[in-house]
């Protein structure tokens, strides 16, 4: 029976599919996602893609309130600057052209989904380094 409390590898990556499926289907540039799906049609909406679009905003709220109350504020801000200064260093290295807004979008997506990724997973990382539990609630009886 696997140990529910303990992340593994594979639990991250579960985890960061998740994050990189939930970004991908809500934009990318490829013109294949909800927001080109709604703009088409918008501000008209059919009863598909507002059950799409809930489900969608359910699972971004639940992927930013546990960022939030892993990270914080500045592992949040930390997490964003630390993406934009490695994409401004492959700019740099001409790995990738600013010009190319296509590999820029799908570098920011990416970056959005691994932060998203880290901050689902954070307590179990930040427990395995540290030996700390985090509890955000406590029962008062």
């Amino acid at each position: 029976m696997p140990r529910t409390e303990s992340l593994t590898p594979r639990g991250f990556l579960l985890r960061l599919l998740v994050a990189v499926a939930l970004v991908a289907m809500t934009y990318n540039p490829t013109g294949h996602s909800y927001v080109h799906w709604v703009a088409g049609t918008f501000p008209s909406v059919n009863p598909l893609e507002a059950v799409a679009g809930l489900l969608l905003l359910g699972a971004w709220g639940f992927f930013i309130h546990a960022t939030w109350r892993s990270l914080g504020t500045t592992g949040v801000l930390f997490a964003a600057a630390l993406s934009g200064a490695l994409i401004w260093l492959l700019v740099s290295w001409h790995w990738f052209s600013l010009k190319d807004t296509g590999v820029i979008s799908w570098l920011a997506l990416a970056s959005l989904a691994v932060l998203l990724a880290i901050g689902v997973s954070w307590s179990h990382i930040r427990r395995r380094v540290t030996g700390q539990t985090d509890v955000d609630e406590v029962d008062r009886r």
